[in-house]
């Protein structure tokens, strides 16, 4: 039996809640307080027998936290478990690296994620990254700066992108 724990923070984007495997890696996440539209998007293989409520999860509630309140770069070191094909599975890592500040075209994420001509499939990295934030699909735009879909909204995608250009360069 696996056991996974999720917590839900209030922020000034809404609800924000993740669910963390016992060892601490972050399995889903995404603005909602709802357990039931996170739970879908975690891999079969990786999907916990028992989900637990606890108040706090520890570093990944203090990510959100200090992610929230500003400090952008809090989310960084927080560990996500994702399972999926090779290159979703890059994709994903690739995601990590793209700054707070500074977002890309899905043209240029797929570029950078070695295929330059698999736009969709870095489209599809984005749609189907079940760790928002922590995997930061909201840095990703339409060529012209067009928001694109986002999960949790559009409304959220842009708090998000509003919350981090101060640190644009």
């Amino acid at each position: 039996m696996s056991i996974a724990h999720w917590s839900t923070t209030d922020t000034p984007a809404g609800p924000f809640t993740a669910i963390v495997a016992s060892d601490g890696a972050v399995l889903a996440s995404g603005w909602t307080a709802e357990l039931d539209e996170l739970t879908p998007q975690i891999s079969p293989s990786l999907r916990p027998s028992d989900l637990r409520e606890k108040r706090d999860l520890g570093a990944v509630s203090t990510a959100v936290r200090r992610y929230h309140e500003g400090e952008l770069d809090a989310i960084d070191d927080i560990p996500v478990r994702q399972r999926s094909g090779e290159f979703l599975q890059h994709a994903w890592d690739v995601l990590r690296t793209v700054p707070a500040g500074k977002p890309v075209t899905y043209s240029e994420y797929a570029a950078l994620a070695g295929r330059p001509a698999a736009i969709r499939a870095a489209a599809s990295a984005c749609a189907r990254n079940a760790a928002a934030l922590f995997v930061p699909c909201h840095r990703v735009l339409r060529i012209g700066g067009a928001l694109g879909g986002f999960r949790w909204g559009v409304d959220i995608k842009r708090w998000l992108l509003d919350h981090e250009t101060p640190y644009r360069s």
